[in-house]
């Protein structure tokens, strides 16, 4: 990875999306993707897709903008904010975490308050559900908060990108500004292979709450080929429950599911680009779902040959998601190389 890849990342990274509110990550991604691409177009709802113009197939590469978050739900009396969730936020993590409040005339910092170990009765340390958790901004009255914020503003963690060792990173909201990274660099890698195709990069909203963006898109674009990049759990790591390792590794590789909405053509096209490629990559099972926009893409028009390629992540919805930089790169390597060479492959099974 390049410093201007790697910038464009970190970018993606430090600017938050929460559902419904992404349209500052999109602007990050649009303008990276104009650089190289024939077009880049929105829709009303904030999707965004770039592209590479060929012939057949219409190929695309997506990934989704949106990350987790809370909104305030209400002000109160002393000041204090009460939350309700965007996505699937996880009250184990919350209390105790520095906060961003993003209002329309800027950001408002505050903390999501956790009541000193002293003060709590030991035989009570459980965890509050997030409505009845609170950010602090400082102020002790009603009227103050609502001079700084406003009810269904969104918040999300103030966290920072952090190297680690070994090519590793962690952040927040690696869930899925990655994918997006992903689709982006393998939207300009195939434009540097002159691709026969026609390949369309995509950064979809609202994917966390309902795969709501991919509906619109699918439905809208119509390509002929969908592979969604997201994050897929590493299970390698301290303290997974036995019976929910799935033997998938940070550093072995991108993931290729297989199953129900992984088209197996679509499946054996990508197993044989990295073969030929010598491009590392794991298998998951997905015997009913993805959990990914590969879902919605699927089920689209008469029905979309998709996949769902992943990036193994660990501390997945916490705000220190963690993956391996290599993991990522060859991701967008297999997804670039695919694309490029998609006018070899036949994508309606066969009887």
């Amino acid at each position: 990875m390049d410093d201007t890849t790697r910038e464009f990342l970190d970018s993606l990274l430090q600017t938050s999306t929460p559902s419904g509110f992404e349209a500052p990550g999109q602007r990050e991604w649009v303008d990276y993707v104009s650089e190289f691409a024939d077009e880049v177009r929105t829709d009303e709802y904030g999707n965004a897709v770039a592209i590479v113009e060929g012939g057949e197939p219409t190929v695309a590469v997506t990934g989704h903008c949106d990350e987790i978050g809370f909104m305030v739900r209400d002000i109160n009396d002393d000041g204090s904010l009460s939350l309700t969730r965007i996505g699937g936020s996880d009250k184990t993590v919350s209390q105790g975490q520095h906060v961003v409040v993003h209002t329309d005339d800027g950001t408002v910092p505050g903390v999501i308050g956790q009541t000193a170990i002293h003060l709590r009765d030991r035989d009570e340390d459980s965890y509050s559900k997030i409505r009845e958790q609170h950010v602090d901004i400082g102020v002790d009255e009603a009227d103050a908060a609502a001079s700084l914020v406003e009810v269904g503003d969104p918040i999300t963690f103030d966290q920072t990108v952090s190297e680690l060792e070994d090519g590793r990173i962690t952040a927040r909201g690696l869930d899925n500004r990655i994918g997006i990274w992903a689709a982006a660099e393998a939207l300009r890698r195939a434009a540097e292979r002159d691709p026969e195709a026609t390949v369309c990069a995509v950064s979809t909203v609202q994917e966390e709450v309902g795969l709501k963006g991919a509906q619109m898109v699918g439905f809208d674009l119509a390509p002929d080929v969908a592979i969604a990049t997201d994050v897929t759990h590493a299970t390698d790591g301290p303290g997974v429950p036995g019976d929910r390792d799935t033997g998938i590794e940070l550093g072995d590789g991108p993931v290729v599911a297989r199953g129900s909405t992984n088209h197996p053509n679509v499946v054996a096209a990508v197993r044989e680009v990295a073969d030929d490629a010598d491009l590392d990559y794991q298998l998951q099972a997905a015997g009913s779902r993805t959990g990914t926009d590969a879902d919605a893409f699927y089920v689209s028009q008469g029905g979309i040959p998709s996949l769902n390629v992943g990036v193994p992540n660990r501390y997945m919805h916490t705000p220190v998601e963690m993956l391996d930089l290599d993991d990522l790169d060859a991701a967008a390597e297999l997804l670039g190389q695919f694309a490029a060479r998609a006018a070899e492959f036949d994508y309606a099974v066969e009887f």
